[in-house]
């Protein structure tokens, strides 16, 4: 049998944060996201996995938790699944960034390498934080994995073996989650 993994992108954060970049800021879910969160948990834990890895960021974790409750399974926080670190753009408008800095934000797709918005993190060096945690998971038994839509579009373009300009297109909607083989 080959170890699967589940992995799941957090429903839809606090309204305030609407149209922000947000990336590693702690916030929780919006209305919509808790009630979203809930049927997902419901779905999530009819399927086979053995244990349970978030990020540790509270919309994450609320996630997991519940999962955690509704099965028994065992939960782990690793950071190496949080959302990629803005730096100084963390909090602001996307639309106030692009007003300051033009195409500048086009650099995440075209230099993922040597680009580091607002001064955090370039696409490569998500992608190697995450591929890191992915080596972590169990090989052995199927784990689920709650975390955020940077870390999910890196982990599956590296395992496709595409360019990290391509990592975009991997980027799956709030609330929703797919099967990665091991």
């Amino acid at each position: 049998m080959t170890a699967r993994v589940l992995i799941v992108r957090h429903t839809p954060v606090a309204s305030s944060w609407s149209g922000r970049c947000y990336g590693r800021s702690d916030m929780g879910l919006s209305r919509a996201g808790t009630a979203a969160m809930r049927t997902l948990a419901d779905e999530l834990a009819a399927q086979s996995f053995a244990t349970i890895v978030h990020s540790g960021a509270i919309r994450t974790r609320i996630l997991a938790e519940r999962i955690a409750a509704l099965t028994g399974r065992p939960i782990t926080a690793d950071p190496r699944w949080l959302e990629r670190d803005f730096g100084a753009w963390e909090g602001r408008s996307w639309h106030a960034i692009w007003h300051e800095t033009g195409d500048l934000m086009d650099r995440m797709m075209t230099d993922p390498a040597g680009f580091h918005p607002g001064g955090g993190e370039s696409g490569q060096d998500l992608a190697t934080r995450v591929r890191a945690a992915w080596d972590a998971l169990p090989t052995d038994t199927d784990t689920l994995v709650v975390s955020h839509g940077g870390p999910i579009a890196a982990i599956r373009t590296v395992l496709a073996g595409r360019s990290l300009e391509r990592m975009i297109d991997a980027v799956p909607p709030c609330g929703s989650w797919l099967v990665l083989p091991r």
